[in-house]
């Protein structure tokens, strides 16, 4: 999108047409003394040659360190393709099609993004996208109380500590009430489950793999929800693991989208997505694309089910999320479509490679893998003294991983660790001789 600045001239001219003589009369409703009397302190301007220099010497300034790094954002490899595709304009200035009928591209390839999701988690239906995957499982959540009328949500202590505070804000707005169940070696303690879910039980929560990467024994989860006739709703927040793994059988699947295709970027922005059972449709949040014939008999795309929407059934909406991330979304359909298959093959090397590691941590002294539970690529690892760890690593340009005690207390000296396809061995084994060195 090219910037073509105004001359003063030409602001003259567009106050005089207004009626104005200066731009401070066009503020003239805001109190006067919320309005700034002097200029911004900021530097003074520069010629595009002393931008380029001044970013390039910020840019010298950055440290490439080896990250084991998860816990919600994962660094994988990004085909170049991806990055080239959503960068043309049609695609990266383009806004949710309130038009569709003049927005063909724009729909089939939302509709491919919806197609990729029912694959890959086994649901009938999936809509455009969530803002990302905590909003999304919130919104799980609060559509499990529309479609049972109940008012109790159960979620393991083994979803991510964020996403939890997500489901606690929305289901405190609705007057919902959260559980927790405890977890055992790992991951959800059943029994715990067993106990605490009732006629009152809208839905069992659960994340797999789940936040210490531990892998949830979903058919006697499913089994126990089931039975009770509450609904299960399974959170990936790790999408790569889904080559590898099955949804279970789920009413409502979410998750974030940033493993496919998206740069961890500081932690954002990714995308959310959001599938579930046929029967459950018109509860589902956001915008739904569909595809049926137009009047010459030609292959077209639509927003259908619009009637669940905001803009239509105002407060008695399914959400007021009305949007979706159309951008990101593309970018994980890029990506999709050029893994194919080989996502499996990817999930395989990560599970292998994070195999790898904990076996060679596992022999060190002073160092111990916590949870028996089968993992996918991320672990925990338990040491004398975690910050410690963190420090002497990050001193060696590595990044240790998540301490956990932030959001488990009864966790202390224990971190959150994650390994990918793009750690080589020697990234494996020089953090490796590194632990092992610290006394």
């Amino acid at each position: 999108m090219n910037y073509i600045p105004t001359t003063e001239k030409e602001k003259k001219e567009m106050l005089k047409e207004i009626g104005v003589n200066d731009a401070i009369d066009l503020f003239q409703d805001i109190d006067e003394q919320l309005i700034l009397k002097e200029p911004l302190k900021i530097s003074k301007k520069l010629s595009e040659i002393e931008v380029r220099k001044k970013v390039e010497s910020l840019a010298q300034k950055n440290k490439t360190k080896t990250s084991f790094l998860g816990a919600g954002c994962y660094n994988h490899y990004i085909p170049s393709v991806v990055n080239h595709i959503i960068s043309r304009s049609e695609f990266y200035t383009a806004y949710t099609p309130y038009q569709p009928e003049i927005s063909q591209g724009a729909l089939q390839s939302i509709f491919e993004f919806q197609t990729f999701i029912c694959k890959l988690t086994g649901m009938d239906v999936a809509n455009a996208s969530m803002y990302d995957g905590s909003s999304a499982l919130a919104e799980a959540a609060f559509m499990s109380h529309n479609i049972t009328n109940k008012n109790k949500i159960l979620i393991s202590k083994t979803v991510h500590p964020e996403y939890k505070k997500v489901v606690k804000t929305y289901c405190k707005m609705h007057d919902l009430e959260v559980v927790e169940i405890d977890f055992k070696n790992g991951a959800t303690d059943t029994e715990k489950l067993k106990n605490e879910i009732n006629d009152e039980t809208a839905s069992v929560i659960i994340q797999n793999p789940n936040f210490f990467g531990c892998i949830e024994n979903l058919d006697e989860i499913e089994k126990i929800a089931h039975e009770n006739n509450s609904l299960l709703i399974t959170c990936i927040v790790e999408a790569i693991s889904l080559g590898l793994l099955k949804a279970g059988n789920a009413d409502i699947v979410v998750g974030d989208g940033q493993s496919f295709g998206i740069s961890p970027s500081f932690g954002g922005p990714a995308f959310g997505f959001m599938a579930a059972k046929k029967e459950h449709m018109r509860k589902l949040p956001g915008r739904i694309v569909g595809q049926t014939i137009d009047a010459d008999g030609n292959k077209g795309f639509i927003l259908t089910l619009q009637a669940r929407e905001q803009h239509i059934r105002r407060e008695k909406a399914t959400s007021n999320i009305c949007t979706n991330q159309a951008l990101m979304a593309l970018a994980g359909t890029v990506y999709l479509s050029m893994l194919g298959k080989q996502l499996k093959n990817l999930a395989i090397i990560n599970n292998q490679k994070t195999n790898y590691a904990i076996e060679k941590i596992n022999k060190l002294i002073n160092f111990e893998i916590v949870f028996s539970s089968p993992i996918f690529n991320e672990f925990v690892v338990k040491c004398n003294d975690s910050k410690k760890i963190i420090d002497e690593l990050e001193k060696n340009n590595i990044i240790a991983g998540l301490d956990l005690e932030k959001y488990y207390p009864e966790l202390k000296n224990h971190l959150l660790m994650c390994v990918t396809e793009t750690h080589s061995k020697s990234d494996i084994d020089k953090l490796v001789e590194v632990m092992e060195s610290i006394k």
